[in-house]
This record gives structure tokens, C-alpha cells and sequence, in this order.
């Protein structure tokens, strides 16, 4: 399902505009991505966990040179599944 896709079945399903749709998806996901920008976890019951964690700086080769390059550490946004599949 694409972003696209989503919008369409929430006007679909109640019975909004497009427009409408499409300002409540960006706004739900606009908020998760700023509350673990914040470092906050958000759980949504019976779907996951959205949070942050560190990358660990490591080294990785150039595929055209050889030559070894260190990749420092980061941080990123993952998310984790809590769903129940029979």
C-alpha cells in the first residue's frame, strides 16, 4: 500500500475529500516523525513502536577503489512490528 493508496481509502471510508484525506495522513504521519525526532518512542497499541536508534560508526570499501572508508554513526528512525499474524 503506498501513501497514495492510504489517502484514498481514508476519504473512502469517511466520506471526505481527497484533500481533506491527504491533510490527515501528513498530519499523523508528521507528527510521529517530530515526536522521535524529540527521541520520544510512540506506541500505538496493537500496531508497533516507532523510536530511534543508533547506527554505529563502521568501516565499508569503496566498490570502484577498494580503498576503506569509515561511515560514521547516526541516527535513524525504525520501527517495530507488534502485530499478531495467525
Amino acid at each position: 500500500m503506498t501513501r497514495k493508496d492510504l489517502i484514498d481509502k481514508v476519504a473512502k471510508e469517511f466520506g471526505l475529500k481527497k484533500k481533506d484525506a491527504e491533510a490527515i495522513v501528513k498530519f499523523i504521519f508528521g507528527e510521529i516523525a517530530e515526536t522521535v525526532k524529540r527521541g520520544e518512542r510512540v506506541s500505538i497499541q496493537g500496531f508497533g513502536v516507532f523510536e530511534l536508534r543508533e547506527l554505529k560508526e563502521r568501516s565499508v570499501k569503496n566498490p570502484k577503489t577498494g580503498e576503506e572508508v569509515k561511515v560514521p554513526s547516526r541516527m535513524k528512525m525504525v520501527f517495530v512490528s507488534r502485530l499478531r499474524l495467525k
